[in-house]
């Protein structure tokens, strides 16, 4: 699935809207850090403690970002699973949708 995330820069005050493949599991939504966790936009939502998602013609507001590690990329279905294995990405960034953050 892709959507786009819609960020504040935590220094800059600047509103940011950043491209990106995510993966959902009930209300978890999950996003392969192919570029690590060292990137502007990571820093962003954490530092905010969320952010909202445009996705499927709706807007979902996430929160409670957490980044984890799975060198097995469980969360991820398999097909993405294994391109995602072949450049060694196991660094993710999950968040929760919050209940009254969906229209």
């Amino acid at each position: 699935m892709f959507g786009i995330i819609t960020h504040t820069g935590r220094r800059s005050g600047r509103t940011y809207a950043t491209p990106l493949n995510v993966f959902t599991k009930g209300t978890r939504y999950v996003f392969a850090l192919t570029y690590g966790s060292d990137t502007d936009w990571v820093k962003n939502v954490i530092a905010a403690g969320g952010c909202t998602i445009k996705t499927r013609s709706r807007m979902v507001q996430l929160r409670d970002p957490k980044l984890f590690r799975d060198p097995e990329r469980r969360d991820i279905p398999i097909v993405v699973r294994r391109a995602l294995g072949l450049i060694s990405v196991n660094e993710f960034l999950e968040m929760t949708a919050s209940a009254e953050g969906e229209s």
